[in-house]
């Protein structure tokens, strides 16, 4: 035997049936192998290898967790145990049941904030770390062992469902309903099939990339130009071009231009938080710019015409019902403003991302409570004027109902709310997802289980 069939690199020809293949079978298929991108002499990119790839696999193995941590928080928020979250039922996927706690009163604004903000800057390092190890995808022949068949199978899993959950995810900020299926239902289970298969790359990759990052010292390629790049070793995967051209930016190089990249994802999302001036650089998040006037001048998620609010249902007659006592009651705006009123500075979040701060004025939740006479309540069930929608309607947990910055809003900024900020009165809860202060508020009905 040959040293050639007894140590095969990526592209020779395995002369042995450890490689799951009777050996007349593999050399079939590796002499048919497909023109165009299947060749090992198309990808001459000489800074491509172990080095370069474990970096930014390193990056992402650091930062992907907190990006699925944060997102299935955003799930807990919803209140999958009021069975509102979506999707409501996920069978084993189902996570641990708990009250989402009403403080830090930031604590929704910093796991969605996380959540989509870190999702978006890390678009760049996604992208360059599918670009260095995209000779792998078109390898040939296809698979060699069932260990091989794993990866491969782990790795389709793991590519496509992070380009899905990134698609979708930033689809779904750009334009309101854009899908012919629930966003919410497709994001939960294509973040699930992402889970299992980082599970089982990382398990696989995990020691290759810890070699490939001793393989070469940072503070050397960090210092090293473009004249001085020069290829890696040939490795036993195949990422070194096997005929590298002369290199046209250095490893230096290639991490700045990602690195820049997700600087100025960066730049042009943080607005959305921040407010003020740097609002207008927002530009990824649009759907988070559409404001009032004055004191009102903050984002709105959705506007009054585009939730259907009739103007004649939030004027002289409206009336705020209030169940769950023995006795419903009636409260008209007159005799809400009468009642001893509560202002609380208050962030409201969105799941697309974009979140603000305004100081609301109206009634303690916990004080219409005790009028209805459910001091205690473990929930409450808030209905809005809207008709249609999947959020004209909330429920809140007892510790929402209950916490004493939990408003019924009539004001905000010391003026009226505007029609698209909720006027009549709108729900204000420390830490809630923002689709659950619902807006238009028409009854509140307390219960007791």
């Amino acid at each position: 035997m040959t040293s050639k069939e007894t140590s095969p690199g990526p592209d020779r020809e395995p002369g042995g049936p450890e490689y799951g293949f009777p050996a007349a079978l593999w050399r079939r298929l590796a002499r048919a192998r497909p023109p165009g991108p299947f060749r090992p002499e198309v990808w001459r990119s000489p800074i491509r290898g172990p080095w370069l790839t474990s970096v930014f696999g390193a990056v992402l193995l650091v930062t992907l967790p907190i990006v699925v941590v944060t997102g299935l928080l955003s799930y807990a928020a919803y209140g999958p145990h009021l069975g509102q979250a979506i999707p409501a039922d996920v069978g084993w996927l189902r996570l641990p049941y708990f009250d989402w706690p009403t403080r830090p009163s930031w604590l929704y604004r910093l796991t969605q904030g996380l959540h989509v903000g870190l999702g978006l800057v890390l678009i760049p390092v996604v992208l360059a770390k599918l670009w260095s190890v995209v000779p792998k995808l078109f390898a040939w022949p296809p698979v060699r062992s069932m260990a091989q068949v794993l990866e491969r199978v782990s790795l389709l899993l793991l590519v496509g469902g992070l380009l899905f959950e990134i698609v979708t995810g930033v689809l779904n900020i750009q334009y309101d309903y854009l899908f012919g299926f629930s966003f919410y239902t497709a994001h939960f289970y294509g973040g699930w099939v992402f889970i299992g298969a980082f599970v089982v790359h990382v398990a696989l990759k995990l020691p290759h990339m810890i070699r490939g990052l001793r393989s070469r010292s940072l503070r050397t390629e960090l210092r090293t130009g473009r004249a001085g790049t020069t290829p890696e070793p040939p490795d036993e995967h195949g990422l070194v071009a096997p005929e590298p051209a002369a290199p046209t930016v250095s490893r230096r190089g290639a991490l700045a231009m990602v690195g820049g990249g997700s600087l100025l994802i960066a730049v042009l999302t943080a607005g959305q938080t921040l407010g003020g001036a740097t609002r207008h650089a927002a530009l990824l998040l649009p759907r988070g710019r559409d404001s009032g006037d004055g004191p009102n001048d903050f984002p709105v998620n959705r506007t009054a015409t585009a939730a259907g609010i009739d103007p004649a249902a939030t004027g002289a007659d409206w009336a705020l019902e209030i169940l769950g006592g023995t006795t419903p009651l009636s409260l008209n705006r007159d005799r809400l403003t009468a009642m001893a009123q509560r202002s609380a500075e208050l962030p409201i979040a969105c799941v697309e991302g974009w979140s603000t701060t305004q100081v609301w004025t109206g009634v303690p939740l916990r004080e219409l409570a005790r009028l209805a006479g459910v001091p205690a309540p473990a929930s409450a069930r808030v209905l809005s004027l809207e008709s249609a929608g999947a959020f004209n309607q909330a429920l809140l947990q007892g510790n929402q109902v209950l916490d004493p910055d939990s408003l019924l809003a009539l004001r905000v900024n010391g003026a009226e709310l505007s029609m698209d900020h909720g006027y009549p009165a709108r729900i204000i809860v420390p830490a809630m997802p923002g689709v659950h202060n619902t807006k238009w508020v028409r009854s509140i009905e307390f219960r007791v289980g």
